[in-house]
């Protein structure tokens, strides 16, 4: 009977892997789509939470995530296509992904925005191959409460991370696991 189940768990976790590989490539975006739906993502946060306009005043860039789909059943998975601005000029484009194990069902779409705060925190993502979140600079995920009490004084942590806009029926975000790549999408 282990064994059944081990086959079974085997045989699942390899359907969503590649489930969610095929999605997430065959979705890829254009530069010039995921541009728009950035625009449009970042205007949606500033309007929903105006400390984040002040923030991203003060950020040394901005990596916008529009779309993050997310889904699953036990064995879950997240991804989508970002673009990171530097003074507010896009510099690169970037994949974010992650799979998890767990008591889970269900799908989501969501959008992030990453606030780079320092250049330190900066170079790392623009230098590493893939940045594991949790193994570089401190971020800091900050939800409606957390923002209304953000100060030019409370701003101490690298990179402050806002989940927005978030559609479907799955319990908790988070980005613990979460893996950012750079990619090179079409025009």
């Amino acid at each position: 009977m282990n064994r059944t189940r081990r086959s079974l768990l085997a045989g699942l976790t390899t359907l969503a892997g590649a489930t969610f590989v095929q999605t997430n490539t065959a979705h890829a975006a254009s530069a010039r789509q995921i541009n728009l739906d950035a625009d449009r993502a970042l205007h949606a946060l500033y309007a929903a939470q105006p400390k984040a306009r002040q923030l991203g005043n003060r950020a040394k860039a901005i990596l916008i995530f529009p779309k993050i789909i997310k889904a699953g059943l036990i064995i879950g998975g997240q991804g989508g296509d970002g673009v990171l601005r530097v003074g507010g000029k896009n510099t690169g484009y970037y994949n974010i992904a992650a799979a998890s194990f767990g008591l889970q069902a269900g799908a989501q779409r969501f959008s992030y925005a990453l606030f780079f705060m320092t250049d330190s925190a900066l170079q790392y993502l623009q230098d590493s191959d893939g940045w594991s979140i949790g193994s570089g600079p401190s971020v800091v995920v900050v939800d409606k409460g957390a923002a209304a009490s953000m100060t030019s004084t409370t701003l101490t942590h690298d990179v402050y991370a806002f989940p927005f806009g978030q559609r479907g029926l799955m319990a908790g975000l988070g980005l613990e696991g979460s893996k950012i790549t750079r990619i090179n999408p079409g025009p």
